[in-house]
């Protein structure tokens, strides 16, 4: 795997805490300029991020299921060359195991606003930002995988997930020929708040090995689902 050196600027959707923040966190120790967005008001793991690297982390409010926010965004950022996009925003149904007929309505409606429309709103609204040479990416997951579904479980985020890879694959086909990487990221089972407390990778152990890959994607144009490692998933 070659990992290009060049620093340049990551805007990363939903850096507020866990993964994004430790994303963020892992490029800001490589050198980049890291532009998070948090969609709460309330201070976060970000903002320490923030006040510990004054210059080199920006924070910019963003509630991706908000479209009008999207596109204020794109706004501020206009006159800016985002490298590398990665929209981690994501949630997940408080039951977990419910079947997907037993998933209440307005919980099913949040999961997929916020995984998979909100995400790609994101994607669409913010691409332009993103030069030839950059790499658009998104926090997908290997439970998104229907040619990995053996066991069942987790339907609501998994049908999710599904639908964000495809999503991605036709704005992919849409921007055929476009120069640009594009990666849907599968990181793995880890403890986080939505990973929950017996998922075998920790956060330190993992985001190294994720940022490295996506940097290495670069000046590879076309999507790819990939886990950590750089290895293909299958859809």
């Amino acid at each position: 795997m070659t990992i290009s050196t060049d620093r340049g600027t990551l805007l990363l959707v939903g850096a507020s805490r866990g993964l994004g923040h430790a994303l963020a966190a892992e490029f800001v120790k490589k050198g980049w300029h890291v532009i998070g967005t948090v969609r709460e008001t309330d201070r976060t793991d970000l903002h320490d991020l923030a006040e510990a690297h004054p210059g080199q982390v920006a924070i910019e409010a963003l509630d991706v299921t908000e479209p009008s926010q999207i596109a204020a965004l794109h706004d501020r950022l206009a006159d800016r060359a985002i490298d590398l996009l990665f929209v981690n925003a994501g949630t997940a149904n408080r039951n977990a195991m419910e079947t997907i007929a037993e998933v209440p309505t307005d919980e099913f409606v949040h999961v997929m606003l916020t995984n998979t429309l909100g995400v790609m709103r994101a994607v669409e609204g913010l691409q332009d930002l993103v030069p030839r040479t950059g790499l658009i990416g998104v926090m997908s997951s290997g439970q998104g995988s229907i040619a990995n579904n053996t066991n069942g479980g987790f339907e609501v985020y998994r049908g999710s997930k599904a639908a964000l890879n495809q999503a991605m694959r036709s704005f992919a086909a849409r921007h055929a020929g476009d120069p640009r990487a594009m990666v849907l990221m599968a990181p793995g089972w880890i403890r986080t708040a939505l990973g929950g407390p017996h998922a075998p990778f920790s956060i330190a152990e993992t985001m190294p090995q994720l940022a490295d890959t996506l940097l290495a994607q670069r000046g590879t144009p076309g999507l790819r689902f990939i886990d950590r490692f750089g290895a293909s998933v299958p859809w």
